[in-house]
């Protein structure tokens, strides 16, 4: 087994434990990630409107 395959099977893991054991504080992670996403591609779609309007 690979160093990569180990690594990825130890994260899985910790992120599934973190889940189970801490489900509210996940969620608001989650919901904290995507909402840092969501505000990059609105700040991507107003700097392209105004490179093209």
């Amino acid at each position: 087994m690979n160093v990569k395959k180990v690594m990825i099977v130890v994260f899985v893991a910790l992120a599934l434990f973190y889940v189970i054991t801490q489900p509210g504080q996940a969620a608001g992670m989650v919901q904290g990630i995507l909402g840092w996403l969501r505000d990059g591609a609105e700040a991507i779609i107003t700097f392209l409107k105004n490179v093209f309007a």
